[in-house]
């Protein structure tokens, strides 16, 4: 802090002189006329208290900080303010005017600092100085100084004028500005009449054109459904010609009812192209959503589209095998109906090659792909194929048939279910159509069983509570946890959170960060800072690579989106054991598959307890609780089901999960039983070490256990 002048308050006169003596020096520090205005109106107010109720006072002006700031300190040794709090919220209420100079000074100011004791005041008052302004060094701050002290103050009459002069200003400035708001508010009104008048014409060109559509879309319902009944009829009656129901047809007449025949067919599938199209625009056609596999929807196509393929054709239908793809819950109808179309289309206008049918899942969705090597679409034309009725002219649009609606209509199936569809194409080298399908349909009333909380806990299972607002992704974490020991308990918001942490406490949470209009950090924070949940292990799984920051506010282990399965067991099981001893008890009277299951398992940080019968295996079980148990079924004296039997009822030994590893033939109603009561079955008649390995290792994960080590986090 470098001090550039000090004027002692003993005099009336001596509050002029430091209203004078600021603006001076504020001017000398490159302020604008505005900003003097104010630091000189702010020290004349402060001065002016220290002088009336103190008596006395020294005001100090100064430059200090970096950036530098213009800083005047006025001090007095009256009595102090005894209401200073009141004054500053503005709830004091004074007779003689005090203290409403202080609540109006900070918000002319940068910086305002008050300090009142019994002893005296201190009121602290400052201004940044302009960006635009070079930074003064010592040697020019002692000029400014000197000048300062060179000058002789003016008299009390030059300072009212000049006060004067400066609310003139002020007002002039004031007046300018509210004739320019004046000017907006009018500007503003204009365009807002104009705008109403734009909405009301808009509003009555969408009522227009709504009543058309709805016109067009009632004519095209009632048409088809006037057409089909006599195309029915044409095609019963002419499959019943053709099947010489009431006698033998000539040659020519057998030609002319096959001719119509296949016009009735034509025309028919043209009735059923309006009839769905004309449904999706009204809204009526429903969705039926259900659970399905991607292999055997396409098992189902590869049947249907036969047929199309010309015999002879140099062209050949491949339908690529779906792999690693989860179960769809979605309208599989509307699928195989985009599909077929796509198909259809593809046949058509390829003359050799081949036409692949594909699918693989990105994310939260199915990508379907139907690609050719056919005669491919012009740029120009790619978005005007999905207009209805729309045929593109090409060499090979004489040849074939169709309507102009099969790609219409499966865009508008493919919104419906909650996908999109886009085209890929090049001229003369081919064309890709791609359906985008969620794997769960959105509005899936069946979903509730997913998303919603589960009420009851059960006893031989480890809760995990998923904080996770998309249905996908809770569905993907329901098959993943599936069969293993955990069960999921699913919340959709940070309140089901809340409410389901009260009434249960559960092994690990599973956090998405990015939940929707909700902020998953703050209720990370929360677990952590409360100490009945602290010690709950958080997994963060989320689709931004953010690790640093959720470990620094506690998570205890970070998953990036998309998470496969065993990575997500083994890191529950890591987090939730807390790298404790864990051990495996291995029940099995054949010595030879024990010493194979050790060799299995020899690369893993497990402790293996052995029994070489049923009785001996029951007792190291109650005695040492083991993390996993291992059991052959056939075996002398006491059998392997009567070991779980007894295992599960007994209350020390019920929650270990038990993996049956054995070459016993089941039936239908042992294996039922066995699949109820044993967290997986593992066959030893496997074909490979590597698949024995697998299988194995997949079971003990699913059991719990951590089969490699993990570098922890905390």
């Amino acid at each position: 802090m470098t001090s550039i002048f000090t004027i002692a308050i003993q005099y009336e006169e001596d509050v002029v002189q430091a209203r004078q003596r600021t603006r001076e020096i504020a001017e000398q520090l490159g302020f604008d006329a505005q900003d003097r205005a104010r630091l000189a109106t702010a020290v004349s107010e402060i001065a002016r208290n220290a002088f009336q109720y103190a008596k006395n006072g020294t005001v100090e002006f100064s430059v200090a900080g970096e950036p530098q700031a213009f800083l005047i300190r006025i001090q007095d040794q009256g009595g102090g303010i005894p209401d200073l709090a009141d004054v500053l919220a503005g709830r004091y209420t004074s007779d003689t005017g005090m203290g409403l100079g202080i609540v109006g000074i900070p918000k002319l100011m940068d910086f305002f600092e008050i300090e009142s004791l019994p002893q005296g005041t201190t009121v602290t008052i400052g201004k940044r100085l302009s960006k635009r302004t070079p930074t003064f060094t010592d040697s020019q701050l002692q000029q400014i100084r000197e000048t300062v002290i060179r000058r002789s103050p003016e008299n009390p009459y030059e300072e009212i004028q000049r006060q004067n002069q400066e609310l003139l200003r002020a007002m002039a400035e004031l007046r300018k500005r509210e004739e320019e708001l004046s000017q907006l508010n009018q500007e503003l009104e204009d365009t807002n009449r104009g705008v109403v008048a734009l909405y009301a014409e808009l509003d009555e060109k969408a009522s227009s054109l709504q009543q058309v559509n709805e016109l067009k879309t009632r004519f095209l319902s009632n048409m088809s459904h006037e057409f089909r009944t006599p195309l029915n009829s044409i095609l019963s009656l002419s499959r019943m010609l053709l099947a010489r129901m009431d006698g033998d047809l000539t040659v020519d007449q057998e030609k002319q009812v096959t001719f119509i025949q296949k016009a009735a067919s034509g025309l028919s599938e043209l009735v059923n192209d309006l009839l769905d199209l004309a449904k999706v625009e009204a809204g009526k056609i429903e969705v039926h959503p259900s659970s399905f596999e991607v292999s055997d929807l396409f098992g189902t196509l590869r049947g249907m589209l036969r047929p199309l393929l010309v015999q002879g054709s140099s062209v050949a239908l491949i339908v690529e095998e779906p792999e690693g793809i989860p179960p769809l819950y979605n309208d599989e109808g509307k699928i195989a109906q985009i599909l077929r179309n796509f198909v259809s289309n593809a046949l058509k206008f390829t003359e050799q090659g081949e036409v692949r049918v594909s699918a693989v899942q990105t994310g939260h969705t199915v990508t379907f792909s139907v690609s050719d090597t056919g005669i491919g679409i012009a740029p120009a034309d790619q978005e005007r194929i999905f207009e209805d009725f729309m045929q593109i002219e090409s060499p090979l649009q004489k040849q074939v048939k169709g309507t102009g609606l099969g790609l219409p209509l499966s865009r508008k199936l493919a919104e419906l279910i909650g996908g999109s569809i886009s085209v890929r194409s090049q001229l003369r080298e081919g064309s890709t159509f791609t359906a985008l399908i969620p794997i769960i349909y959105r509005d899936a009333s069946e979903l509730t069983t997913v998303v919603q909380p589960i009420v009851s806990v059960e006893p031989t299972r480890l809760p995990i509570l998923v904080v996770e607002d998309h249905p996908e992704t809770l569905f993907i974490y329901e098959k993943h946890l599936q069969e293993s020991i955990y069960q999921l308990i699913a919340t959709r918001t940070l309140a089901q959170a809340r409410l389901a942490l009260q009434q249960f406490r559960p092994a690990a949470i599973m956090l998405d960060i990015l939940l929707e209009g909700q902020n998953g950090w703050t209720f990370l924070r929360e677990i952590k800072a409360d100490e009945t949940s602290r010690t709950i292990p958080v997994l963060v799984i989320t689709i931004i690579d953010n690790e640093k920051q959720a470990l620094a506010l506690g998570a205890n282990g970070f998953l990036i989106k998309p998470v496969d399965r065993l990575p997500l067991l083994n890191k529950l099981n890591t987090l939730i054991t807390e790298n404790k001893p864990q051990k495996i008890l291995l029940i099995d009277d054949d010595l030879a598959y024990r010493y194979l299951v050790k060799q299995l398992l020899i690369n893993t940080p497990l402790s293996i307890l052995e029994a070489a019968n049923g009785q001996e295996g029951l007792n190291l079980a109650q005695r040492e609780q083991p993390t996993a148990i291992i059991l052959d079924l056939e075996m002398p004296e006491i059998g392997g089901f009567d070991v779980l039997k007894e295992l599960k009822n007994n209350s020390v030994t019920q929650p270990i999960p038990v993996i049956i590893h054995s070459s016993a033939q089941l039936d239908a109603e042992a294996h039922s039983w066995l699949v109820k009561q044993s967290i997986a079955i593992v066959s030893k008649e496997t074909g490979s070490q590597t698949t024995a390995i697998a299988q194995l290792q997949d079971a003990l994960v699913k059991a719990g256990l951590v089969l490699k080590e993990e570098k922890s986090h905390v």
